[in-house]
């Protein structure tokens, strides 16, 4: 067992005080203790009469929109193993305070430079700049960013509405909230780079917790492990599925609080200037993240089944979201989701249509067929939030 700090042993205890249902940070890993929380894919020699050394290389490693495993973000080292990515640790400045930040580069919105640093590729970032930032060069070439602070230390807490309607929670209180300034989105130079914030204001001997057990009220939720002598830092991956292929993402940051909250993200309001509803319509800077509110939840995690809000609230693991295009499956990628919350109806439930949903258009024909609403029956659409969650690595 680490040692704790004195914050840290009070979160623990509030934590424990709390119902079941409450999510401490970090969430839980992409390795849940049944079928419903792991969607990691079995080995194609399953049922067959050989080993898998028989079997050749995937597709992917001649064609990664076929079948994979793809890391997307290749800048960073995936622990297969523990579901986690280890990706660079950048230092900037915040102009006038002059007060460190901490921050992580995921996309951008040159396929060139992309590809020269191992990140993704996003053309609609160039929609994005109503929701960014400015930041700029130094003579020493270091970034500083022109607004925006980020607070590490409130508690995140998130309690289930009840039993029998887990959602929408009875108390959503995110980790950690960006002021009206804060935006992972940066404008530097003639680009728009996705760089997320992970721990701010702090000096490198304050948040350097190489082996793990860092403290959280000086770094983001979803942090294993941070280094700042190595400048790496280690991130919990998260479950969810792009048409019909299971997915690790990252999650970052959150346009509401509440859903920052059960994201385990980082609160940035900013985010909530973007445009939202349009999806591949010209100036549209998102793409569509589909999540179930009453998706499959008897049994938790040993229901191979299990999806949604309700599944999250109640056995603590993540919902296992549908995203829309990623990259190499659709060119329309952002990482910025636009939520689209989605129930069963009561007729579809009580025939026992009510399952786990891996793949945009089926969920599409579903609306469309009067098996699926947007909550309480209301007309399907844009939720009108923004999740910023970059995809790691497609899993076939």
């Amino acid at each position: 067992m680490f040692s704790l700090n004195f914050r840290a042993a009070l979160r623990a205890l509030v934590f424990a005080a709390l119902p079941a249902a409450v999510m401490a940070q970090p969430s839980p890993g992409v390795f849940g203790p049944g079928p419903g929380c792991n969607l990691f894919p079995a080995p194609a020699s399953v049922g067959a009469t050989v080993g898998l050394s028989y079997f050749g290389p995937p597709p992917s490693s001649t064609n990664p929109s076929l079948v994979g495993p793809v890391q997307l973000l290749k800048s960073g080292v995936v622990d297969d193993k523990a579901g986690t990515i280890t990706l660079p640790l950048y230092r900037g400045t915040l102009n006038g305070s002059n007060k460190p930040v901490w921050f992580i580069i995921t996309d951008v919105n040159d396929a060139q430079v992309a590809e020269f640093l191992g990140i993704n590729y996003s053309a609609k970032l160039n929609f994005t700049a109503n929701g960014a930032r400015n930041a700029w060069f130094d003579a020493d070439n270091n970034i500083v960013f022109d607004r925006g602070t980020v607070d590490f230390t409130p508690v995140r807490k998130v309690v289930a509405g009840s039993a029998a309607v887990p959602f929408p929670p009875s108390t959503a209180d995110p980790g950690s909230v960006g002021d009206d300034g804060y935006s992972p989105l940066i404008r530097l130079g003639n680009l728009i780079y996705n760089a997320p914030v992970v721990a701010f204001g702090a000096e490198a001997a304050d948040i350097n917790f190489p082996a793990g057990n860092p403290d959280y009220t000086k770094v983001h939720d979803e942090v294993l492990a941070i280094d700042t002598t190595e400048m790496t830092v280690t991130l919990q991956l998260v479950n969810g599925f792009s048409f019909g292929r299971p997915v690790w993402y990252i999650s970052t940051e959150a346009s509401l609080a509440n859903v920052a909250a059960i994201e385990g993200a980082t609160y940035a309001p900013r985010l909530q200037k973007l445009v939202t509803g349009r999806d591949d319509s010209f100036a549209s800077p998102v793409e569509r993240i589909f999540i179930a509110v009453n998706g499959p939840y008897e049994d938790g995690c040993d229901n191979p089944m299990r999806q949604g809000l309700y599944a999250a609230l109640t056995d603590g693991h993540r919902p296992n979201n549908v995203f829309g295009g990623i990259p190499t499956i659709a060119p329309d990628y952002s990482p910025l989701w636009n939520g689209n919350l989605y129930e069963w109806t009561q007729p579809a439930i009580a025939r026992g249509y009510r399952g786990q949903l891996r793949e945009e258009f089926q969920i599409l024909t579903y609306v469309q067929d009067g098996i699926l609403t947007g909550p309480g029956g209301s007309k399907f659409g844009d939720s009108q939030f923004i999740v910023n969650c970059p995809p790691v690595q497609r899993l076939n």
